[in-house]
């Protein structure tokens, strides 16, 4: 696989579409391929033992104009639709074939309903065998397909009446392949990459090759991959589309991919090839699901089901999110929860299907990877999902709604980049778009962060989270009205915000000059003044002057209660003013220093560590005249706030 060189997709001029059969069983589908490309799809030994398509089969079909498309063979038995799907999740275009002789049966319906809740949107019809019946049988079978495709997606689409066997009719068929093809919209590169696994096997000389249809981006030999979700990693050591070795594989290719230091026995059918970094696996996804109207009952909550989507198949239960019951015909809200995990995005379509008896319920799009169990009939669940579910038709409305529904917990680059499932490169300018519309702004910490670690939030998430720390400010100033500064603490005990974004929120109003943040966790309002009271302008400079004048030996707060008559709460009040204006100075919880001399006792300290290389606490105690009771706070104190630093049994200078 790895030992030629491998051609530019340049050079390799490949369609990116895939075209899928579809039909019941034994109408001809792997015998249609085989007409139009001359390989048999059919490529196990019971398959062609038995004459029955039993996995997916595929083929290359070269068009007029010199380029690829890729042809996925289904099977048509209804013991095998599990198999069907995991084909089906990456078609295009399909042709729903019809045998003449048998006309529509059981699998056309199931085919054509699985093919329009995928969300396949082009098509032709191939009524084949024509060689099996007169002319007259063949016009009634091709009205029994007009009626079956009434009200679908092919309800329009051309027809074509062939033998696959004769070969009549096959050159009609490739004309008509060929012009539905150039109305169909390649697969577009953008996003990240991931694959679906569709087989995994070892190949001699070349280890592990996994294959798939890709449906997002791209990916280029040498690159990382990782399997999800068996969670191994490797690299891509030699890609094939369409059995040619080619450079690089993209969204809407057929490709083999050999992988370095991955184990094929670690890796199943339903896992998942991504580039590493941006999908996980999650056991519960919100979706929207539509019933389909030909059930003969409701569909009631917590019912068992088997999900399909991409190539995998875990069972589960559908938990109905805005309903009591779903009837055949309608939408609903729901949360799938799995027993198994799998690898998603919002956008992706899948297939409920009941676990016993095995019939199709409906299908429809996958809204979110959830993290939570989602309760019903709650409206902020029902709303975010709904307006999750409108926000799916681009990556920068996808974004909004992501950052919308972030709330207070905002989102870095890389953290949107995986919800969008789009790259770091995309993101930013997805977000750079939503900033210029003023819907989400960064947020910068105090002295500012690299890009990558920089956190977004919609605007009007950053409108509520700011109006309710300024409301809090504002109530705590109220209930204290001589304090100058609020401590971060208490905001966080009254916003309920964690501290790293109450950090980022303070950090946006120091930016437009509302408040300052002080060291110690101090939050001052701009322009905040105190205006005392007779009474109170007395009972102040009464406290000063006893806390002063006892220079290094001040009172506990128990003893200027006493001494000053005044209650505990009041004094307190009168203590924490005194701080906030820089009066006093807290060492400790019981002990305060005027202003004056706690700088006396700083320099002290600096002299005395720079006579002697260290601090002489004896020396220090005699200058200020203090006893051990308080200097030992006030050099604790001060190892604190980084004047000092303990070195052993001694204390330094820090230096700066």
């Amino acid at each position: 696989m790895g030992l030629v060189r491998a051609m530019t997709l340049a050079e390799f001029k490949i369609r990116p579409i895939v075209l899928g059969t579809a039909g019941h069983i034994d109408h001809g589908k792997s015998s249609l391929v085989r007409a139009l490309t001359g390989i048999d799809p059919d490529r196990l030994k019971e398959e062609k033992e038995r004459g029955l398509t039993i996995d997916l089969g595929f083929a290359p079909l070269a068009l007029p104009d010199g380029r690829t498309v890729g042809i996925v063979d289904v099977p048509g038995h209804e013991r095998f639709v599990r198999n069907m799907v995991a084909g089906a999740t990456g078609i295009d275009l399909v042709m729903l074939v019809v045998a003449a002789d048998d006309s529509v049966m059981p699998q056309t319906r199931e085919h054509l309903q699985i093919m329009g809740l995928l969300g396949v949107r082009h098509g032709i019809i191939v009524l084949n065998k024509i060689d099996m019946v007169p002319g007259d049988l063949a016009d009634l079978a091709e009205e029994d397909v007009r009626d079956a495709v009434r009200g679908t997606f092919l309800e329009n689409a051309p027809l074509a009446r062939v033998s696959a066997l004769t070969g009549e009719g096959i050159d009609e068929l490739k004309r008509l392949l060929f012009l539905r093809i150039q109305t169909v919209e390649p697969r577009s590169t953008a996003g990240v990459f991931r694959m679906p696994i569709q087989r995994v096997f070892s190949a001699k000389g070349f280890g592990t090759i996994v294959t798939g249809i890709p449906v997002s981006g791209e990916i280029a030999l040498g690159q990382a991959l990782e399997i999800l979700p068996a969670a191994v990693s490797g690299r891509v050591r030699g890609i094939q589309a369409y059995g040619r070795a080619t450079d690089r594989a993209r969204a809407g290719h057929s490709s083999a991919l050999n992988l370095t230091d991955v184990d094929h026995h670690a890796v199943v059918r339903g896992m998942v090839a991504a580039t590493p970094g941006f999908f996980s696996a999650v056991h519960m996804v919100g979706a929207r699901l539509s019933l389909s109207p030909t059930l003969d009952r409701p569909l009631a909550d917590r019912t068992p089901i088997r999900l399909h989507t991409g190539t995998a198949d875990p069972h589960g239960e559908v938990v109905l999110l805005d309903c009591e019951e779903l009837a055949p015909g309608e939408t609903g809200l729901v949360q799938l929860r799995l027993a198994d995990p799998i690898v998603c995005a919002p956008g992706d379509r899948f297939i409920l299907r009941l676990v016993s008896p095995q019939v199709t319920l409906g299908g429809g799009t996958i809204l979110e990877e959830s993290k939570y169990r989602l309760k019903r009939f709650k409206g902020f669940v029902i709303d975010e999902l709904s307006r999750q579910e409108q926000s799916l038709s681009s990556p920068v409305t996808l974004l909004e709604s992501i950052l919308a529904r972030s709330g207070f917990e905002p989102p870095t680059l890389h953290e949107l980049a995986q919800a969008i499932k789009r790259s770091d490169v995309e993101t930013a300018a997805a977000l750079s778009e939503l900033e210029g519309q003023k819907r989400a702004r960064p947020l910068e910490a105090a002295g500012g962060v690299g890009p990558e670690r920089r956190r977004w939030m919609h605007v009007d998430r950053l409108g509520e989270a700011l109006a309710k720390l300024r409301q809090e400010i504002a109530a705590w100033f109220a209930a204290n009205p001589l304090r100058q500064v609020v401590e971060t603490l208490e905001l966080k005990r009254a916003t309920g915000f964690e501290p790293d974004f109450l950090a980022l929120l303070l950090a946006q109003e120091a930016q437009r000059g509302a408040i300052s943040v002080e060291p110690g966790g101090l939050v001052r309002p701009a322009g905040r003044t105190v205006k005392l009271d007779a009474a109170t302008e007395e009972r102040r400079a009464r406290i000063v002057a006893a806390v002063e004048g006892a220079n290094f030996s001040p009172p506990s707060p128990a003893e200027l209660s006493a001494s000053l008559s005044l209650s505990i709460q009041e004094l307190s009040r009168l203590l924490a003013m005194l701080v906030d204006e820089g009066a006093l100075v807290r060492v400790n919880k019981e002990l305060l220093l005027g202003r004056a001399n706690y700088d006396r006792a700083r320099a002290a300290v600096a002299k005395n560590c720079a006579q002697h290389g260290r601090l002489e606490i004896p020396a220090l105690r005699d200058e200020l005249s203090t006893t051990r009771k308080f200097l030992i706070p006030l050099l604790e104190h001060f190892d604190a706030v980084g004047l000092t630093i303990r070195q052993g049994d001694h204390r330094v200078l820090r230096r700066r």
